[in-house]
Parts: C-alpha cells; structure tokens; sequence
C-alpha cells in the first residue's frame, strides 16, 4: 500500500518542496509539494527522478575496508576502527596538517554535511582544506568579504520585485540558480518580464537563459571585469551615480573612482568584444531603471579576475543605490543565523593567514585551493610533511579539479585515505575505508546553507520520508563518529559531538549581552531542548537563539522546532528587508569600496586590456539534468540534451574541418580529451565549450550506467597552475585549447 512523505529536494540550489510516494521502503514517485511556502509546486527533472536517484542499485549498502589491496564488505565496528587506527597514526607521526580534508558540492545539500565538518575541522586542526568551493565560489565570498567583513554576507537579486536584472555568466534557466536560493527561477524570469521589467544576459554562449533576455551580450570569455569596471566608470564619467541612503555605510567612493577611471568603454571595447556604444548603454540603463539588480555566476567566478568580476557585481549594485533595498540586491535573514549582533566595527576578513606548502598559495576563508591537492600530496618540500592521509567527504575531485590524472596518481601515494559516499566513484576507489551514507529519503532534511541565499526569507524541515533500513548508519551519526575516531576519541558516544557543539553555544550565548538568553543558565535551556536526536536538538537550539526565535520562552511567538514541525510545508518569514548595517563586519563598520587587496589586483586587470586569444578558449555549461559529476549513473537523467558534446561555432568548424557530430581532439596544457563535436551557433566564435563533471571512465568504479557513455573529463585540459590569485579559485573558463579533428 503506498502512501505519500514530504521531502526537500536535496539535488541542487532551488531547494524545491516534494511530495514522494512510497511503496514500503521505496520511493516510487515524486510530485511538487504545491503547499511549499517556497516553491509552491514547482519542480525541475532532478526532482522529479528523486525516487530513480534515491534507489539508484549502485549505491553502497555497507562500508568498504581495504584488505591485501582490495575494498572488501565491513561491518561498521571494523571501519570505524580502521579509520581511527589510519587517521590517528598519520597525525600523531606528522603532525595535524598532515591530514588533509577534502568537502564536494553535496555536502551543502545535506543536514550531516552542514554540521560536522566544521566540528571535524576544528577537532583536527589541520590547515590542510580544500573544497569545492575553489572550483566554485570561492572568488565572491572573498568579495564579500573585503567589501563587507563577512565572507557568507552575501547579497541576492529580489527577484520578485525587481524592475531590471542584469546577469553576468549565469544562466539559471540550466542550473537553477546558484549563490542565489530561487525555486523556479524561469518562472521568476518570465514574471519579470511580464510586469514590464527588462532582463540582460552576458555570456558569450546564447544560452536558454540569453534567449529570455531582451538584450544578450556575447562578451569574450574571462572579460567579466573589464566590461563591469567600464560600466563602474561610465556612472562616474556620466554623474549617474546614486547612492542615496547606502551613502552613510560607503567608506572609499573617491578613492574608487580614481582606481576605475581608466577603465573606459573605450579602453576595454576590443578585450571584451563589445563596442563602447552598448557598454555605456548598459551603464546608463541600469542607472535608469527604478530598481535594479546586477547578478553575477560561475562564469564570472572561474576565470582569471574571479574576485574582481564578484566585487564589481556589488560595486555596480552599490553606485546605482540597490544594495539593500527592495527591488535590488539584499542580504537574506535564515532562521538559523546567529542572534544578530548590533551594528558596528567588527573583525574585518582577513586572507592569507597561512599558505600552501608547495607553492605557497594564500589561503581563503580558511581554505587552501583544491588546484593545489595533488602537489601537496605527492611534492616533497622543506616547508613541513606533505599530505599522508585524507578525508574526503562526497568528494569527487578527480573528476571535478584540474589534471585529474596527477591527482588520481597521488591519492594511490596517501599512507590512509577515507570517503565518506554512497558510491565507488573515481575518486573513493581509491580509499582504505568508505562509509556510505543512505539514499536521501532516509535522512532529515533542513537547508542551513542555501537559506542564507534565499530569495526569499522562509523556514523549512522535513523529517526521513523513510525509515533507516537495517544495517545502514544515518549520515550524521558517520559524520559523528568520523569526527571521534579522527581526534582520538574513538568509541564515544557519536551524541556526545553534539553535545559538545550544544554546550558551547549555548556557554557562549548566555554571556552574549545582546542574547535573547543572556544570564540565563546553560542547563536550563538545555533541558527545553526539543527533537528526537541530537541533529535535532541542535536545529532547535538554532532556531530558537536565531533572528525569529523565541529566545527559549522570551519571545513566546517566535519559532522553535516543535512550531516548524507543525508547519509541514514550511513557515514563511516575509520578502526579504533592508538590514545594513547591522550585517557589516568591516573593522569601520562600513562598506569598504576599495580594499586594499582589491586595489593591489586592479593593475594585473590593466593588463588585461592587451591580451587577445590568438586561437579557440574554451568555456564550461551546465545542464539541467546533472549536478556536476554525480547524477550521471541515473538514466533518467542522461542522454537528450544532456551529453557530453563539444560546442563549436559554424565558423569555426568550416575552418578547422569540423563535421556535426565527428569526434575531435582537444588540447590544453594539462593533457587531451576527444569528444564529439556539436556544430551550433550558441558559441560565438572562437569560443568552444564542453561540460563539466564527465569523463567517468577510469576503472575500479561502480558506476554502471555511467559507464556507457562516460564523456569526455574538461578539467584534464588544465594543469592547475591557472588560479584567480586573491581567492585561489580554478580558472575554468576562458583558456587557451587546441582542436584537431580524430580522422
């Protein structure tokens, strides 16, 4: 007999609501959830196949422990053991930053993976991290960052009331949005244009996103900044710039206006492509508009002026006076932030407390770029003991970091390696030990990460649709038991992390003079913790210390999690509000308009407007029915659209020999691929683009549909020696290829 469960989709940004069906232990259907207060019904095809995602045959069952050289069936006891006995040696032997922590792109799409790794770096303390994030997004937290003191302040376009968006390489109507929480953001884009308002795409491919738009830029690949620093210069030249009530939170607008001012539509016209004429055009339109709102995405983030192309996104939104207010860019409010502390001067963002060892990359955000991991396994240097073992949560960076190859090679150097994934991919096949998580219906779900991007400010939590089958471990408790066995605690209680993580919060709390609990005793509090586990109760306690909560009583109206479970759909918290500048971190207390490592960077841009690609660049795309390298094994969402094609201009082909659909051979400095080319005229030419997160072809995995047609992996045509210097972010966009045709 089958029933129906509510679930938040964990499979990419838009962080829709469903409604499974579920047959037994299985999901067998999944519909929008037409009474979320936050998507209201809407669903993409990754939601749509969650039950083909969740029941995926591939999928680990038990952990894996390597004996004599091969990944064998464990019980939990022995893995957890291993682990213990292979982390703990490394550390003690070499020292904590020895061990190396690797986090992939899920784990912001899980409760697990939001929770623990911060505690297991902590317990750790190792300066060996890397992320995702430097493949990513790394360049507008740093942004954010220097411009506001806090590298997670960062602001999202109001997509609901704003009269003109501009997009700089986005295209949400493939990814769904991202940095930027937005449940059916075509349709959001459509009701733009259907009040009136205007849309303006820069990509140099015409993608489904650039076809809504009313103006399309085509700009040359990895010129993001220089065509923003132009319009930044026009409003200037122009006395179009409005600042109006941001003007008291601004520190350095004069300042700013000399470090631009040779950055003219003129001067950056034929780097970018793009005559002056529509540069300016795009300046003063944006002036113009009532409201307005520049949002800028991974092709602005993965090229060379990543940093730059983030804090002109905001510089843009700032010099039109849409910064902070309805209708342009805001800072979301999620219910799990901390009490929001008065405004005032704060500790500022600092980069580069400590460096890489090999190359002596700065680190960001406490993270080193994940370009780096191969060479600090497998160098040796003077500069302390290389990486020995690593833990590497729903991580796949073989396949989704520059030159692959090497780092396939080093993984089989580490003395121990760890992975937590529910498959063995190219990157946990090389692991002593893996620990599965369970399919997504089984776990609790609740968006700590992407609320604080949300379009709109909403609180969700739904429990596991179904029960944990037996002899699977919840992704918390492996989370939690991970963090004991690595820092020397193995065989405690996993409640006692989160125990841990309660008591000091909460001794923390009590002492805050601004805390809705100030003076009040720890233990008490602890005691009108609500929830059936110790995930739970933290998300309580979270919610009750947050911006809407009830204080533990001294708000009686405000949320806590027995209010949010009696709320199936979610509750909503209202469209999102002006708050500078209680946001501001910045050691003035202000927006600081040209940071000093900003204005350090600006000449490497001027440099810029001499260089000119004598051949093809390449860039990356998305598609709507993968999340980069990890939905390629459900056959529900491969083939169609989504394959692993080589676009190629019509010109471009002509010239270079090139048949629709004939494979042909790509070159780079970090290695080769061949793929099949797709001759189309949504590339402009000299701009080719291949998708990320393929090439799942390497032996030792368990990927069996992936397998048929593995594609072509774009990052080995980097070296990793190509990085956005402020925020060690991987340029993957914009750099030099060789094509060949494969006769």
């Amino acid at each position: 007999m089958s029933r129906t469960a509510l679930r938040i989709c964990p499979l990419c940004e838009a962080t829709c609501g469903l409604t499974l069906t579920v047959e037994g232990s299985r999901v067998t259907a999944a519909r929008g959830d037409r009474d979320d207060v936050f998507s209201k019904g809407f669903i993409c095809p990754k939601g749509a196949s969650f039950g083909a995602v969740d029941g995926d045959p591939d999928r680990l069952t038990g952990p894996l422990v390597r004996k004599d050289g091969v990944l064998r069936e464990a019980t939990w006891e022995e893995a957890f053991d291993a682990v213990a006995a292979g982390i703990r040696s490394v550390v003690e032997r070499y020292g904590p930053h020895s061990v190396g922590i690797v986090l992939g792109n899920p784990n912001v799409h899980t409760m697990a993976g939001a929770l623990y790794p911060p505690v297991l770096i902590g317990a750790l303390g190792t300066h060996s991290l890397f992320t995702a994030s430097t493949v990513d997004q790394m360049p507008k937290h740093v942004s954010s960052g220097l411009l506001f003191g806090d590298a997670n302040a960062i602001p999202v376009p109001d997509l609901d009331r704003t009269d003109h968006l501009l997009l700089i390489g986005a295209n949400p109507l493939e990814s769904n949005g991202s940095l930027c929480t937005a449940p059916d953001f075509p349709g959001r884009l459509k009701a733009l244009k259907a009040r009136g308002g205007t849309l303006t795409v820069i990509d140099p491919r015409r993608t489904r996103t650039a076809k809504l738009a009313d103006r399309h830029i085509a700009v040359r690949p990895g010129t993001d900044a220089l065509l923003l620093a132009a319009m930044a210069s026009v409003l200037f030249e122009e006395d179009l710039v409005g600042t109006g009530e941001l003007t008291p939170h601004l520190e350095g607008l004069a300042e700013l206006r000399t470090a631009i001012g040779d950055f003219t539509p003129e001067a950056v016209a034929d780097a970018c492509d793009v005559d002056a004429d529509t540069i300016r055009t795009l300046a003063r339109e944006l002036a113009a508009a009532p409201t307005a709102a520049v949002y800028g995405r991974i092709g602005s983030c993965t090229v060379a002026h990543g940093t730059l192309a983030s804090w002109l996104v905001d510089v843009l939104n700032i010099l039109t006076g849409n910064l902070d207010r309805p209708g342009g860019a805001l800072f979301p409010q999620a219910a799990t932030d901390r009490t929001p502390r008065p405004a005032g001067p704060g500790h500022g963002f600092r980069l580069a407390r400590w460096h890489s060892r090999v190359s002596q990359y700065p680190e960001a955000k406490g993270e080193l770029p994940i370009s780096a991991l191969a060479e600090e396994i497998d160098t040796p240097t003077e500069r302390g003991e290389p990486v020995r073992a690593l833990i590497a949560i729903a991580a796949n960076p073989v396949l989704s970091t520059p030159d692959g190859d090497r780092l396939d090679k080093a993984l089989d150097a580490l003395d121990f390696m760890v992975s937590v994934d529910p498959y063995l991919n190219e990157t946990s096949r090389h692991a002593t030990v893996v620990l599965p998580p369970p399919p997504p219906s089984q776990s609790p779900h609740h968006d700590f990460a992407f609320n604080t991007l949300a379009v709109r400010n909403q609180v969700r939590y739904t429990r596991a649709a179904v029960p944990l089958e037996p002899g699977r471990m919840a992704e918390t408790e492996i989370l939690a038991r991970l963090v004991l066995a690595a820092s020397g605690m193995h065989g405690a209680d996993p409640a006692a992390v989160d125990q841990l993580v309660i008591d000091q919060i909460l001794g923390k709390a009590v002492k805050e003079p601004h805390s809705p609990v100030h003076g009040r005793d720890p233990r008490e509090l602890q005691d009108r913790l609500g929830g059936d586990t110790g995930p739970e109760r933290r998300l309580d306690m979270m919610l009750r210390l947050g911006p809407y909560g009830d204080g533990f009583g001294a708000r009686p109206d405000g949320l806590s999690l027995d209010k949010l479970l009696a709320h199936p759909h979610g509750i909503d918290l209202g469209p999102l509000r002006p708050r500078l500048p209680q946001p501001l971190k910045t050691r003035s207390g202000k927006v600081e308009l040209l940071p000093e490592p900003i204005a350090e960077d600006l000449p490497r841009l001027r440099e810029a407007l001499e260089r000119r690609p004598d051949g093809l660049v390449l860039v990356g795309r998305r598609h709507l029915r993968s999340n980069n390298s990890w939905m390629h094994n459900v056959p529900a969402l491969t083939g169609g659209s989504n394959r692993c094609t080589l676009h190629i201009h019509p010109d471009d082909a002509e010239r270079l020999g090139v048949r629709d659909g004939a494979a042909v051979r790509l070159k780079g400095a970090g290695g080769e691929v061949t793929a099949p080319a797709e001759v189309t005229e949504a590339v402009r030419p000299g701009v080719v683009s291949l998708p990320h997160g393929w090439g799942h072809d390497r032996p030792g995995t368990r990927l069996s549909h992936a397998r048929k047609e593995p594609g072509a992996n774009v990052n080995q045509l980097l070296d990793g020696s190509l990085l956005d210097p402020l925020s060690g972010n991987a340029v993957l966009n914009g750099f030099p290829v060789q094509l060949t045709p494969v006769t």
